[in-house]
């Protein structure tokens, strides 16, 4: 009996490992575009992302939220056991969210709702990075792994190969030039020629 209950420790000890505060995480869930991808240079575009905090988040940190959209304007939703908690508002190319907003005991489901409304940059080409999530610790350092970032494609000029003619069903007809004839005798009016000598000669014998 003593040997079947000396692994308790070893696993409360596991446990208390994954689910202690200081190992809390935040991971996205689900995310929606406004219009759909991909970007357009110089058009409006809205971005909205959802992410669960797992299991709780530390009092001293906090969340640097930041995206490449112009003239952003953010939306930031706290949701507590499905429902809605703090809400706040930002504007610019970053914002923030206090970690006291988000710490709650690990029996608790915390979310965060993250819209942000902007602009494509008119020089903006390959990929743009429209949402990034990054856990900043009580000593303004970046935590480890913690960046979550979201991109997408940007639309740039057709290629040539797709404003090429349609090629057509059948090929084209094809029209040859018939090369002239070699200079020399032609066969037809050689034969002409013997036919007329010949009834000369006889004319001739004849009289």
């Amino acid at each position: 009996m003593t040997h079947r209950f000396s692994c308790i420790p070893v696993f409360l000890a596991i446990v208390f490992l994954f689910v202690s505060p200081a190992n809390a995480a935040v991971a996205l869930s689900d995310v929606s575009f406004a219009p759909d991808a991909p970007l357009v240079p110089g058009a409006q575009q809205s971005v909205a992302a959802t992410y669960a905090v797992i299991p709780t988040f530390s009092r001293g940190h906090e969340l640097l939220i930041e995206t490449g959209l112009l003239h952003a304007q953010w939306t930031i939703q706290v949701t507590l056991d499905g429902r809605d908690a703090a809400r706040q508002t930002a504007s610019g190319s970053a914002a923030f969210v206090n970690g006291a907003l988000l710490s709650y005991s690990t029996d608790h489901d915390v979310g965060i709702v993250v819209t942000v409304d902007g602009s494509v940059p008119p020089d903006a080409s390959g990929s743009l990075s429209v949402l990034q999530l990054t856990e900043i610790d009580n000593a303004g350092n970046v935590v480890p792994g913690s960046a979550l970032i979201i991109s997408q494609p940007v639309a740039g000029p057709a290629s040539p190969a797709a404003t090429s003619a349609i090629p057509t069903l059948t090929p084209p007809l094809v029209t040859t030039t018939v090369p002239k004839a070699a200079p020399g005798f032609a066969m037809p009016a050689v034969v002409s020629a013997f036919i007329a000598a010949v009834l000369l000669m006889r004319v001739f014998w004849e009289h």
